[in-house]
């Protein structure tokens, strides 16, 4: 015989099922935790470290240990939350999309585009950066409009802030677009490129590598300036990049990014008397 459906009947058949108003709270709370929320409780703190990419970090190729001015400064950041790190190897690129991904907390050294902007925030600058370029002997500009020439070839790496102001400032010369830094820098040190548009810190650590590539020529008219930021997850709560900016403007004030950044150059060979005025910490 058929049982009706009466409203007693229904509540019964209800009191049997999952408690799923409570599953579906629990779930999202678990799955939608915020940054701030993760690593209070999980004191981890997950950073994206970039070979090759010093000053800011090192690979020992012996032990696979990182170190760096990048390192120094996560390790300090972790502090606050008495949290342990975790490395995610990645390239400056990619670490965009691993914040996105929720694969990292936190990305160093990256430009505060709008682009990116679009995907994820931003913290205070970590320093601001000059620009300019390494050029082939004899050639030894002072401005952009010195290498804004058809005769010279431009090289940069594709995507990046070099990218952007070789097309921006030097528009008549022949723009040789690279896939990243390394193959740029090959093309200037091969010949089949004049002129290589590094910013100042990157400029530095290239001749501190291949000292037949310098000097280091900052260029002006005008004097390109751009602040590098640490890079985190869009999310409604905001306490994560509030601690950021505090741990940042801390920091500096009392010129511990200074010695951190002094330190990682000086892995290079890069004295503190090589750095132009214009670069701040």
């Amino acid at each position: 015989m058929n049982t009706p459906f009466t409203r007693r009947t229904l509540a019964a058949a209800a009191a049997l099922l999952p408690a799923a108003g409570l599953f579906t709270t629990a779930s999202a709370e678990t799955s939608g935790d915020s940054t701030f929320v993760r690593i209070t409780r999980s004191k981890v703190l997950r950073i994206a470290v970039l070979p090759g990419e010093a000053p800011y970090f090192f690979k020992d190729i012996v032990t696979g240990g990182w170190s760096g001015a990048a390192i120094e400064m996560a390790r300090s950041i972790a502090h606050v939350w008495d949290a342990k790190l975790e490395y995610v190897e990645s390239t400056y690129g990619n670490s965009v999309l691993d914040l996105q991904s929720d694969k990292v907390d936190l990305a160093f050294a990256l430009n505060p585009t709008p682009e990116r902007a679009l995907s994820i925030g931003f913290t205070h600058p970590l320093i601001v950066h000059p620009y300019g370029c390494l050029a082939k002997g004899g050639l030894a500009p002072k401005t952009w409009s010195d290498i804004n020439r058809p005769e010279l070839r431009v090289a940069f790496d594709i995507g990046s802030l070099h990218d952007t102001c070789a097309h921006r400032f030097t528009p008549k010369a022949q723009l040789l677009g690279f896939p990243n830094r390394d193959s740029a820098t090959l093309a200037l040190q091969s010949g089949r490129a004049d002129v290589l548009i590094q910013a100042a810190l990157l400029g530095l650590a290239t001749i501190a590598r291949n000292p037949s590539l310098g000097p280091y020529h900052l260029l002006t008219g005008p004097l390109v300036a751009l602040p590098t930021s640490l890079g985190v997850r869009r999310e409604a709560d905001t306490r994560f990049v509030e601690v950021l900016n505090a741990w940042l403007d801390f920091n500096r004030g009392i010129g511990q990014i200074r010695e951190w950044m002094l330190n990682g150059l000086e892995k290079l060979g890069v004295r503190p008397d090589d750095l132009s005025p214009e670069i701040t910490f």
